[in-house]
C-alpha cells in the first residue's frame, strides 16, 4: 500500500486565518491555551497542506478552507472536503513545533508519530514497555539506548492510533520489533531484526522497517527514520511501501 507524509514548522503558518473553515474558527476559539491553539493551528495546517497537495488542488487560502479534519467519537481524525466525507485516512503527530501528516487510501488502518530521543527514566521503561522490549533497551549499545527507547514509544504511539484508541489502551499490549537493512554478508540488502549487539542504522535519507504485534493478533508493518532531532515512525494494515514525502508547491 502507498503511504504519503508531509511535515510543517510552525514559521511556516500564514498569521491570517483565512484558511480556517467557520467550523475550524469556532472550533480554535474555543481553545484556552496559547500552546494548544499553536498546536492545533499547525496540525490543521499540515493535514489542509498535505491532503491538498496529495490531491493535487490549489493550496490556496479559499481551497484549504473547504478541508477539513474532524475528530470521530474515537478521537481519530476524519477527512471531509466541502463537507462531504472525503475518501482518505490520514495520521497527524506533532513535536517540537513540528508537524507531520501521513496519508493512505481509505479504509486503510493508518498510525503516524513524531518523536525526540531524550533520556527517559527506568521507571518509565519499566511501566509502559513490554518485558521484550525491556530486554532490548538492557542490551542495546549504550549510546543507542535514548534513541531506541524513542522508536519503541512512537511505534507504540503510532500502532494505538491505527487502532483507533490512543493511550486508552495499555502500552505493554503492542509490542515492537525494530529492524535493520543489513549493509553485508551472504545476502545484501535482506532485512533482519535488531539484535542487541547491534548499533541502529542511521536513517538520514532512509526508512528503516519495523513491525508491532498486538494482544489482540493485529500485526501492522511500518517503518521508522531519525534525522536531525525527529524520529519518525508510521505503521500500517495493509502493509505499507516506504513512505513517500509529498513535495511542497
Amino acid at each position: 500500500m502507498d503511504v504519503y507524509w508531509l511535515e510543517q514548522a510552525e514559521s511556516e503558518i500564514p498569521a491570517h486565518d483565512q484558511w480556517l473553515s467557520v467550523r475550524d474558527a469556532a472550533c480554535l476559539g474555543g481553545l484556552r491555551f496559547a500552546k494548544r491553539r499553536a498546536d492545533w493551528r499547525l496540525g490543521r495546517w499540515t493535514a489542509k497542506r498535505a491532503l491538498a497537495i496529495y490531491w493535487k488542488i490549489p493550496t490556496d487560502p479559499k481551497t484549504l478552507s473547504e478541508i477539513e479534519i474532524r475528530p470521530a467519537l474515537s478521537g481519530a481524525p476524519e477527512v471531509f472536503l466541502a463537507d462531504k466525507p472525503a475518501d482518505v485516512a490520514i495520521s497527524l503527530s506533532h513535536r517540537s513545533d513540528v508537524a507531520g501528516c501521513a496519508i493512505a487510501k481509505s479504509g486503510a488502518m493508518l498510525g503516524f508519530d513524531l518523536e525526540i530521543a531524550e533520556c527517559r527514566s527506568e521507571a518509565f521503561v519499566r511501566d509502559y514497555f513490554a518485558a521484550e522490549e525491556q530486554g532490548l533497551i538492557t542490551r542495546v549499545h549504550a549510546a543507542d539506548r535514548s534513541q531506541l527507547v524513542a522508536l519503541l514509544w512512537s511505534a507504540k504511539e503510532s500502532a494505538l492510533k491505527a487502532l483507533r484508541a490512543g493511550l486508552r489502551l495499555d502500552t505493554r499490549s503492542v509490542i515492537v520489533s525494530p529492524m535493520a537493512q543489513d549493509q553485508g554478508g551472504d545476502e545484501p540488502g535482506r532485512i533482519r531484526e535488531l539484535y542487541p549487539s547491534s548499533r541502529l542504522p542511521y536513517a538520514l535519507d532512509n526508512w528503516c522497517p519495523l513491525r508491532v504485534r498486538c494482544a489482540d493478533g493485529q500485526v501492522f508493518q511500518g517503518w521508522w527514520q531519525h534525522t536531525g532531532s525527529l524520529l519518525r515512525t508510521l505503521v500500517a494494515a495493509p502493509q505499507p511501501v516506504r513512505p513517500t514525502l509529498l513535495k511542497n508547491s
